[in-house]
């Protein structure tokens, strides 16, 4: 079975090697593996990804955060076989219903095979969605909208989830939380075509360049990378010359990016893609 292994904190010495021997001790084959440095925050961060036998499973997780736990290190081992009929799935939000209402409808209807386990918002303007769907709703930001990161990370391991989908989710996650849940493990919707229009006005940016063509972009986090090699799927839409940009937005945000997203989640929960070392590769 497929096994993705990420362990981070403090930068020290001998952080690395007894994750890699206990892996390889147990017969499993590495096919992945990658380490970071980051000095300015003394933050170390790896991640592996191996094969390793079914029989296995079990106690590896637990011997392997038994490490992480003597080496001053948050280690999270995680297998897409363990929920692969219907992943667990953690949806952010801020302002913006219509992406996660999508989502979530397309979920019931059965188009994307997942359950959505925990809603989070930033701000509480989703939180009739939660309670339109029952699903467990949760407010991480405080009244400016700042988030608690740690508490998001922490909800998502208690919910167990699989994927971590940021639907419009409008704040920046640091590079510790993105390391925690990366190996392909943190979806994002952006409301623009990448890597042509990044950043938060994309429209505007569009808009300015005399575009005709718009559009919304799904893509993995990767941490420290932009999405160039990233992306899951884009889906656009063209207008005719002398539309408004307030009428262009509005069909953005109504149509095209809740397509977008509910697309490229589908693709991610059902397999037909996957990340690895940093690019989206068929699975």
């Amino acid at each position: 079975m497929q096994v993705v292994i990420t362990a981070v904190g403090p930068d020290n010495r001998g952080l690395a090697d007894p994750i890699i021997h206990h892996v390889t001790g147990l017969g499993a084959n590495i096919a992945e593996i990658q380490m970071y440095d980051h000095d300015e925050q003394s933050l170390f961060a790896m991640l592996l990804r191996i094969d390793l036998a079914a029989d296995e499973w079990p106690s590896a997780k637990t011997q392997l955060q038994q490490i992480g736990d003597l080496k001053g290190l948050s280690v999270r081992v995680w297998s897409p076989e363990v929920h692969k009929n219907r992943p667990r799935l953690a949806i952010c939000t801020t302002y913006r219903p219509e992406p996660a209402l999508a989502l979530l409808r397309a979920v019931r209807d059965g188009q994307v095979p997942a359950e959505p386990a925990i809603l989070l918002g930033n701000r509480p303007n989703c939180r009739a969605l939660a309670e339109q769907f029952d699903v467990p709703w949760h407010l991480i930001g405080d009244d400016r909208g700042e988030p608690d990161n740690e508490r998001l990370i922490a909800l998502c391991d208690e919910a167990d989830v699989d994927y971590i989908v940021l639907a419009r989710y409008m704040r920046v996650l640091p590079p510790a939380s993105c390391w925690k849940y990366a190996g392909g493990r943190i979806i994002n919707l952006h409301h623009g075509v990448l890597p042509s229009f990044p950043g938060m006005r994309p429209y505007h940016e569009a808009f300015a360049s005399r575009m005709l063509t718009y559009g919304a972009t799904c893509h993995f986090i990767v941490p420290e990378l932009d999405a160039g090699n990233q992306i899951i799927y884009q889906s656009t839409f063209t207008v005719g010359h002398g539309l408004k940009l307030d009428d262009i937005i509005l069909r953005g945000q109504q149509d095209n990016e809740p397509h977008c997203l509910v697309e490229g989640v589908r693709r991610v929960v059902t397999r037909e893609v996957q990340l690895h070392f940093h690019r989206v590769v068929a699975s």
